[in-house]
């Protein structure tokens, strides 16, 4: 029963709280400490981002107001903002990060049998990364060009369900294309990667571990044809053609065939080439399935709208990688509650209406279950129009 238990302790017991135990003694997360523990870190930053808080000051006069409620959503400690700041500082984020991982685990399991929108049984991921912009003066660990700081989020998407299969933090100066080699390659599995990541060496790895993998080609790339494929215009494609690299360095690089596919969107007027290492998909599906690609997109526009990652409460390395992935372990606890509860509305609905109702001790069911998504029609005014017309 969920009787007198605030929304914010409903929602913590979906965590599986043994595994971030597991976390904490692994990279000794409480070492030497006497009372604000790796937990109340966590749940801490975790209302951080539920509720939308500005600053170290926001989270502590917040959690303050509500002192006899707090006991009972977990926290065991006096909350301060420089201790929080202190912990922020100098506890590890890979112990959050480690934690985040498990996280990923059980929300891929959960959304597993979620539809693609295509008639594709593989698994399907999108790999890029998002630019987190810095000050230079309050970053200068982070810096990656004269004037400027960033942080970037390199995310391997599993397009059924939208969640993220792998994520990176790392500072703004490492280029994309090099995080191709921390993937685990899954063989079977489809890689949608932009041209950031044209690289034929790393694109011959994929190839090599039985992957396939489907990117835009870059207008100087050399190469022979070795044959065609019949296409119907009608669709947008113009030609679909296995090749060989020719250039001096790529034929090296990557000495196997590849299929080279021409693609026009009618609709936007754009002309698109495609590389791929598949050669049994149709050559339409496989341009729709790079058109997938933009849920990567996406979620990285929806995970910077609506969590914490502009503003950051600490300065340190250790302080932005610590929020982010508990700001990423949010996002992944919101959508295992919306798998656990059936729900059919969407994260961003989740989230606020979970920001306005934290305190409150209903079943965290009822607020969910109660929203409609679409609203009713409100009953027409009683009072005199403005203009008689």
């Amino acid at each position: 029963m969920n009787t007198g238990r605030t929304v914010f302790s409903q929602l913590m017991d979906f965590l599986p709280l043994a595994e971030f135990r597991q976390c904490v003694e692994r990279h000794q997360g409480d070492y030497k400490t006497q009372s604000f523990s790796s937990l109340d870190q966590f749940l801490c930053l975790a209302f951080a981002q539920l509720t939308y808080r500005e600053s170290l000051r926001d989270i502590e006069t917040c959690l303050r107001v509500q002192h006899s409620k707090l006991y009972h959503m977990g926290f065991r400690a006096p909350i301060s903002r420089a201790t929080l700041a202190y912990a922020n500082e100098h506890r590890d984020w890979r112990l959050f990060a480690a934690f985040a991982q498990g996280l990923i685990q059980r929300a891929r399991d959960l959304y597993r049998g979620d539809p693609l929108g295509l008639d594709l049984e593989e698994t399907v991921y999108a790999f890029d990364s998002t630019t987190i912009d810095l000050c230079l003066s309050l970053f200068p660990w982070a810096q990656f060009r004269r004037h400027k700081s960033a942080v970037k989020v390199h995310t391997l998407l599993d397009l059924r369900g939208g969640i993220p299969a792998n994520v990176y933090v790392t500072g703004g100066q490492v280029a994309d294309v090099r995080l191709l080699d921390q993937l685990r390659l899954e063989p079977g599995a489809f890689y949608l990667l932009d041209r950031g990541y044209h690289d034929f060496a790393r694109l011959y790895a994929i190839a090599q571990a039985c992957a396939f993998f489907v990117t835009r080609a870059k207008k100087n790339t050399q190469f022979s044809r070795r044959r065609g494929r019949p296409v119907d215009p009608s669709t947008g494609l113009r030609s679909d053609l296995t090749i060989r690299l020719t250039g001096p360095k790529t034929s090296h690089l990557y000495p196997d065939p590849l299929r080279r596919i021409h693609y026009v969107d009618l609709a936007k007027k754009v002309r698109l080439v495609f590389l791929t290492n598949n050669f049994l998909l149709p050559a339409l599906t496989l341009t729709q399935l790079y058109g997938a690609r933009w849920q990567v997109e996406l979620f990285f526009r929806w995970i910077k709208q609506h969590l914490r990652l502009k503003a950051f409460y600490g300065t340190s390395e250790n302080a932005v990688k610590t929020q982010i992935w508990v700001a990423i372990s949010v996002y992944l606890l919101v959508a295992i509650v919306k798998k656990h509860l059936g729900l059919d509305i969407s994260l961003y609905k989740m989230l606020q209406i979970l920001s306005v109702t934290i305190f409150e001790k209903t079943p965290i069911s009822q607020g969910l279950f109660e929203f409609e998504d679409n609203l009713a029609e409100t009953e027409r005014a009683i009072q005199l129009p403005l203009f008689n017309l």
